[in-house]
């Protein structure tokens, strides 16, 4: 072995050792979490997985994190999903010190800590040719950000938005690096300032018959300050939903003119992490609904002649399901969709992810539809990538479009 081999296994072996310590507070703090039979002691855990997650991330050290989260899920469900939480929180508030505050006395404190938080407006999208990543236009941003603050905050917050239509791919993917961003984004909002943004360095999103796009915010309030209109008291209160419904109709006009061809639906301005998982499950809804709306289209089609196969897939459980479209009695697969399971979903649900699927595509008028029970390895294309669907024996296929359908699109297949 080379010296240079057995210096780098040497520095790997060191940094697992050190990262030890750290998984293992991270999992004794999530299942002491899990199992505490007090409010008071549930905010005993919960400050000390913030404390650990925050110097963690801060430093760059997220393979622990990922690390105490493989092993709790093979220990406890519902500790996993409680480090999960503290995790996502760690990643989207960040507290703001006071040396990063103009004007502020050198060595003093606000009287009340700030505190910031990452919130997104998602809009989920879907068409039959191009849903665009965008920047905003001046005009357009500035007013956006004005119905967010009229309609979901709570008066008295600090709020920025950034003046761009991010695709999910276009936002960080690691915990470490977006909790970065929540403290450039805070820090700028609690000073008043603009951050700025290199937007011609966004990467492009990928074209997808159905997709979310997000609108970026800060909130900047102090610990025990209201942040959205449904916090606030007596007839200063508005549920969730009047919010919802006053921003739907405010954004509309705006929204439309950006997403030329697209149909849409928004959800309410809310948390990063939780907003995620909410887009997450109406991207699913539509996505099957926009690959029938594609196929009734580009092969002028009535939906009765769709026949959806179904199969559950994954390495030792399900993880998702994969639904393939075939027309009539043929055994090509001319489309498909990926129905992903989110965070604890399982067959157990009521209703179960299958009832989901079959109660979406009757919705459009696919009524034939086949199930496998059997649990399958998830395949993939060697040379695309290209996720195989279930065709009608069963069988993981790659989608082969009609060749009277590539005149009109080649965009999704």
């Amino acid at each position: 072995m080379s010296s240079k081999a057995s210096s780098l296994s040497s520095r790997v072996r060191a940094r697992i050792s050190q990262a030890l310590p750290d998984v293992e507070s991270l999992v004794v703090g999530a299942v002491g979490l899990a199992q505490s039979g007090s409010r008071t002691e549930a905010r005993f855990w919960e400050a000390r997985l913030a404390q650990a997650l925050g110097r963690l991330l801060d430093g760059g050290h997220a393979g622990a994190v990922l690390a105490a989260l493989d092993r709790i899920n093979q220990m406890d469900g519902t500790a996993y999903g409680a480090l999960l939480e503290a995790l996502e929180h760690a990643a989207e508030e960040v507290r703001i010190p006071a040396s990063a505050l103009r004007g502020q006395a050198a060595g003093s404190e606000p009287a009340e800590p700030l505190y910031g938080l990452m919130v997104s407006a998602p809009i989920v999208a879907w068409t039959r040719f191009s849903i665009p990543a965008r920047v905003l236009p001046a005009p357009v941003a500035a007013e956006l950000s004005r119905i967010w603050q009229e309609e979901v905050l709570a008066p008295g917050v600090k709020f920025q938005m950034q003046s761009w239509l991010y695709s999910l791919d276009q936002l960080p993917h690691d915990f470490s690096d977006m909790r970065k961003l929540t403290r450039r984004m805070a820090t700028a909002t609690a000073n008043g300032s603009t951050l700025r943004a290199d937007f011609r360095s966004m990467p492009e999103a990928p074209e997808m018959l159905a997709d979310a796009r997000f609108l970026l915010g800060s909130v900047v309030a102090s610990g025990d300050q209201p942040i959205f209109r449904w916090q606030l008291p007596g007839e200063e209160q508005r549920s969730r939903q009047d919010c919802l419904d006053a921003w739907n109709t405010r954004i509309r006009p705006l929204i439309e003119p950006l997403l030329p061809g697209c149909g849409f639906e928004s959800l309410l301005p809310d948390a990063y992490h939780a907003n995620l998982r909410e887009s997450d499950r109406l991207v699913r809804v539509w996505g099957v609904k926009a690959a029938v709306n594609y196929l009734v289209h580009s092969l002028d089609i009535e939906p009765t002649r769709i026949r959806a196969s179904v199969a559950s897939c994954g390495n030792t459980q399900v993880d998702e399901y994969r639904i393939g479209f075939s027309l009539g009695d043929s055994d090509d697969v001319v489309q498909g969709v990926v129905w992903p399971l989110l965070g604890p979903e399982s067959d157990a649900d009521d209703p179960s992810p299958v009832q989901q699927i079959r109660r979406t595509l009757q919705e459009v008028g696919v009524n034939d539809i086949r199930v496998w029970n059997s649990l399958m390895e998830p395949e993939f294309c060697e040379d695309c990538a290209s996720p195989f669907y279930p065709n009608r024996s069963g069988e993981l296929v790659h989608v082969q479009m009609p060749e009277e359908a590539e005149s009109v699109s080649t965009q999704f297949h």
